[in-house]
């Protein structure tokens, strides 16, 4: 007799195809026992919430999913120093005026494209595994971090903050142009040379160096490219936060790779998908408002946050890609 909790033969089959469903699943499964709980109070608040919160998980989740797809070892630990150092300088740059809000984003993926480029040439110029060199640049990036942004704390300008914290339809502006971005980053990944080439890294680097891919240049680009969409998040999450602070990226270390694995990415890379990033970042944060709303304490939620994401990972089963 099967359990009530085994996925179906049909669904299993969906899952396959589309690892991301399950992210989706999820997401409605906790949603559904939340409004469940409160009688359905809040609900439209909980969603038009989740949707806020989610757009920060996905646009760190792009970058990471990207340097994941690149294959086995490959992941950025530099995220959270680079979001506080971004956060911070683009805030100083803007200075509250609506006039500098465009060379402000550009000061923060400036940022990015520096911290980027730090990081692979401690990767390929010193020969050091990525998860040692992100993770020690982290600490690099974050002491300048606190050297530059210690004790500011400068608003954004009003304008920026109106766009971050507002909504049309109940829908955040923020929601709707992070879609807008996963499409771009969607073609990116399926339809253009550049994507296509990251892909057959992941599956197998020396197959695609010998076909000629330029593998190390394209990975150079795969890091500047996460650091870049890292420090688009710290502009973003200083606006919506009314200015930036030093410990504002923290929890986007483990969040930006569990969205990624839980969307249904090959964590062995490869292969990966736009969709599923939507799916797991609300998933995260609806997960984590279902445990507040039951009153579960902070260190039984972060235990069963974990067992939760390791169920969620083992249903789905993840797609595989084979090695020579």
């Amino acid at each position: 007799m099967k359990s009530a909790t085994t996925p179906s033969p049909a669904t299993r089959r969906a899952g396959a195809s589309r690892p991301w469903i399950f992210s989706f699943l999820g997401a409605g499964a906790v949603f559904l026992a939340t409004i469940a709980f409160t009688g359905g109070t809040g609900a439209g608040q909980i969603l038009s919430t989740a949707l806020t919160f989610a757009t920060m998980y996905v646009i760190v989740g792009l970058g990471q999913m990207f340097v994941i797809t690149t294959g086995p070892g490959n992941v950025d630990l530099s995220i959270p120093s680079t979001i506080a150092l971004a956060g911070a300088v683009s805030m100083t740059v803007m200075g509250g005026s609506d006039a500098m809000i465009l060379p402000g984003l550009l000061t923060a993926l400036g940022v990015g494209v520096a911290v980027g480029c730090f990081n692979f040439a401690l990767i390929r110029l010193l020969q050091i595994p990525p998860i040692i060199a992100t993770l020690s640049a982290s600490f690099l990036i974050q002491s300048v971090a606190i050297a530059y942004g210690r004790g500011l704390r400068v608003r954004p300008p009003e304008a920026f903050g109106d766009f971050t914290t507002g909504r049309i339809l109940g829908i955040p502006y923020l929601a709707i142009a992070t879609l807008a971005l996963c499409i771009l980053m969607g073609v990116v990944l399926h339809r253009t040379v550049y994507g296509r080439s990251i892909a057959a890294i992941g599956q197998n680097a020396r197959a695609a160096s010998l076909a000629g891919i330029p593998v190390e240049r394209l990975r150079w680009v795969t890091y500047v490219l996460s650091a870049v969409l890292a420090g688009l998040c710290g502009a973003v999450l200083a606006g919506f936060s009314g200015g930036s602070s030093l410990n504002m990226g923290e929890e986007y270390l483990l969040a930006s790779i569990a969205v990624v694995v839980v969307g249904g990415s090959s964590v062995s890379g490869g292969q990966s998908n736009v969709p599923g990033l939507w799916g797991a970042s609300i998933f995260l944060y609806l997960l984590v408002t279902m445990l507040n709303t039951f009153g579960v304490g902070a260190g039984l939620r972060l235990l069963l946050t974990g067992l939760i994401i390791i169920a969620i990972i083992t249903i789905a089963g993840g797609p595989k890609t084979g090695r020579n």
